[in-house]
């Protein structure tokens, strides 16, 4: 809990409060809206860059080190942005804790799965991605009563404190003594350190095939924060109804994370893999035939039950199928995939609107999540023995243990 679960918790508070303010800060520095954009878009572009130096750099220094470097890095960065004095500046800031952010997440997956019994391992996980969406739904109504101040530069001095506070809790931790080895690796021990190439290379078969559930996971849930808003303004709504919409979907995205990990350990990952997927698809293809509030809310209460349901799901099963060595690299090359298809997701829907056809481009989004259920499906029971009943049978699992 103090080591990884509540350091998350406080750590998403920032980025949820910060989210919401960057284009705005940057109108306010005198950029275009264009240029506004594309500063915000430095957040995630910051975690791509730095997915895979993220696993070399926790294999290098330990697991909660690394935690506790992203926690530093990203106060100096929010605080940076908050200081800014030109838009390259803020940018860079921006870009700074998009990175951090990525080591953070990364080192605190990979601390969980080595220290947490393959047997609990969903439910944990779950909560993981659970308190990471609380965090992200409590930071803007935080942010916003910063905001009454009348500075937007207070919102990022707000992130860089939920940031310091996270990093004092994991300093504070003590550390779990199975992970204790994580924190002292031996200098000179390639055996207790391999190369990034030799972990991507020895698992390249996996990665080229369960990575496809991957992109197409991460896809459908990066478009899913773009339907509501795009196809609110799209018929109409006012920004503070579609607003509400939104929180609506996040409120019910946050309910789930526990009984999605439960059935998970209980039954195996494509319990919850395939449904959620399936969920999340239907809600999304009924967003275009949605023309009033009453029924927007009724489809976004659906994506926040699909979303929720698969919580923790991708963090899951990449904990069942990571090397015990080598594994930050896996990690940083499996979470490269999750990001790629988090950033196409948004440039489908994107795409479809820039060719006239908002609907097009939503139904091309919903479509990923049927084929996301079906790779899942196709490939998992090959990679994983917690996949489904049968694969836990075949590797002589219990009852019990089932």
């Amino acid at each position: 809990m103090l080591g990884a679960l509540v350091p998350a918790f406080i750590f998403s508070i920032g980025i949820g409060a910060m989210l919401p303010v960057i284009a705005p800060h940057a109108v306010q520095q005198g950029a275009p809206l264009a240029v506004a954009g594309v500063i915000a878009a430095m957040l995630p572009v910051g975690q791509i860059l730095a997915d895979i130096p993220a696993g070399a750099l926790a294999a290098r220094i330990g697991d909660r080190r690394a935690m506790l470097a992203a926690g530093g890095l990203a106060g100096l960065g929010l605080l940076a942005a908050a200081a800014a004095p030109t838009l390259v500046t803020l940018g860079l800031a921006v870009l700074l804790v998009g990175a951090a952010n990525a080591v953070f997440h990364l080192a605190r997956h990979s601390y969980l799965t080595e220290i947490t019994p393959a047997l609990h391992r969903a439910r944990v996980l779950s909560t993981l991605g659970g308190v990471h969406r609380i965090g992200q739904f409590v930071g803007p109504f935080l942010g916003a009563v910063v905001l009454h101040a009348g500075d937007l530069r207070l919102v990022f001095v707000l992130a860089a404190g939920t940031a310091a506070a996270a990093t004092v809790t994991v300093a504070l931790a003590r550390p779990d003594p199975s992970a204790e080895t994580l924190d002292a690796p031996v200098a000179g021990d390639s055996r207790r350190r391999p190369r990034l190439a030799a972990v991507l290379g020895q698992h390249r078969r996996l990665l080229l095939t369960l990575g496809a559930p991957v992109l197409l996971v991460g896809a459908i849930r990066g478009a899913r924060q773009q339907v509501i808003p795009l196809w609110g303004e799209h018929i109409g709504l006012d920004p503070a109804t579609i607003s509400i919409i939104f929180g609506i979907a996040g409120g019910i995205d946050m309910l789930l994370f526990y009984p999605a990990g439960k059935i998970m350990d209980r039954f195996g990952r494509l319990w919850i893999g395939v449904p959620a997927m399936i969920t999340l698809g239907v809600a999304m293809a009924l967003v275009p035939l949605t023309h009033s509030t009453t029924q927007m809310v009724w489809v976004a209460v659906a994506l926040g039950l699909g979303n929720g349901l698969g919580s923790g799901i991708m963090m899951t099963v990449a904990s069942d199928v990571a090397p015990s060595q080598g594994r930050p690299q896996f990690l940083g090359a499996w979470r490269l995939l999750q990001d790629l298809g988090i950033a196409a997701g948004p440039l489908i829907v994107a795409s479809g609107a820039a060719l006239g056809s908002l609907a097009a481009g939503i139904w091309v989004a919903a479509a990923m999540g049927p084929c996301a259920a079906g790779a899942l499906q196709r490939w998992l029971p090959q990679w994983s023995v917690h996949a489904n009943r049968t694969t836990r049978r075949r590797a002589g699992l219990s009852a019990d243990q089932r």
